[in-house]
């Protein structure tokens, strides 16, 4: 129940599914509210009581992995187990395996939009997994989501979130670089910053900066960035492809995040 998970959790809720949940910590429960739900104590009580849909929103793969181990034993044949998180495309494949061997479907369907889209239920989910189950989930991700896009069989929504990833802290890079530029040639870089958002070179790694991307929150995003960066060239990597110059690219991209910030608020 975090940044995404709590609004996602309570869209589900409001478009009128019957909501069962469970977390880590307790007390992120509280935020869910006069929301219809019901909470249950042990991870074996929530797998007794979905029928149909168990959805993951935790850190790593690593949760990932051991909660799903944890659930198994207590879940129906033909429940799908859904992983919001962003991950590696060789652990979507390894959950799908560990998973199957209680008759129970994997999706990967990483999310992109941040808080912001979740609350507003305006993100893009990324599924990966059989075509059936996820039109059998569409209608819960439509709950919190603006796209829904299935991109094929297991690992091909974790994937298309690491190019997504990816292309946003490239996308950052390039941005710094121009900043860069208009310090030595003493541009007022408010009203550049804002006449290129208006322009063909709006994106959203520039409409992020001072919006969701701030002062106080730069370092952890930062931090967060160069994690994915991590997954990319490692799963990358695992396909036996070379990445290197897009690796860099994107590792410029999240480690520059704090100073281009700075640029932009001197």
């Amino acid at each position: 129940m975090g940044d995404q998970g709590l609004p996602m959790a309570t869209a589900i809720a409001e478009a009128g599914f019957p909501l069962h949940v469970w977390a880590c910590s307790p007390a992120s429960l509280d935020g869910l509210g006069k929301v219809p739900h019901q909470r249950h104590d042990t991870l074996g009580e929530l797998a007794a009581a979905c029928e149909n849909i168990i959805c993951l929103c935790v850190r790593t793969d690593d949760d990932v992995l051991e909660l799903a181990g944890q659930l198994l034993d207590g879940l129906r044949p033909g429940t799908v187990v859904v992983n919001h998180d962003t991950g590696l495309p060789g652990n979507a494949v390894r959950l799908t395996e560990l998973c199957a061997k209680g008759d129970v479907a994997v999706l990967d369907a990483p999310v992109s939009g941040g808080r912001p889209a979740a609350q507003e239920c305006r993100l893009t989910t990324m599924v990966g997994g059989p075509q059936s189950e996820a039109e059998r989930c569409t209608p819960v991700f439509q709950s919190f989501s603006r796209h829904v896009v299935h991109l094929g069989e297991a690992g091909a929504g974790q994937t298309a979130k690491l190019f997504n990833n990816a292309l946003l802290m490239m996308n950052q890079a390039a941005i710094a670089e121009i900043v860069e530029l208009a310090v030595e040639l003493q541009l007022d870089l408010g009203r550049l910053v804002e006449v290129l958002k208006l322009g063909s070179a709006a994106s959203a790694a520039l409409s992020l900066l001072n919006t969701m991307v701030r002062p106080d929150n730069v370092a952890h995003v930062s931090g967060v960035e160069a994690l994915d960066m991590e997954l990319f060239a490692q799963a990358v990597r695992d396909a036996g492809v070379d990445s290197t110059a897009v690796t860099e690219g994107g590792l410029a991209g999240a480690h520059g995040l704090t100073q281009l910030l700075h640029r932009l608020n001197a």
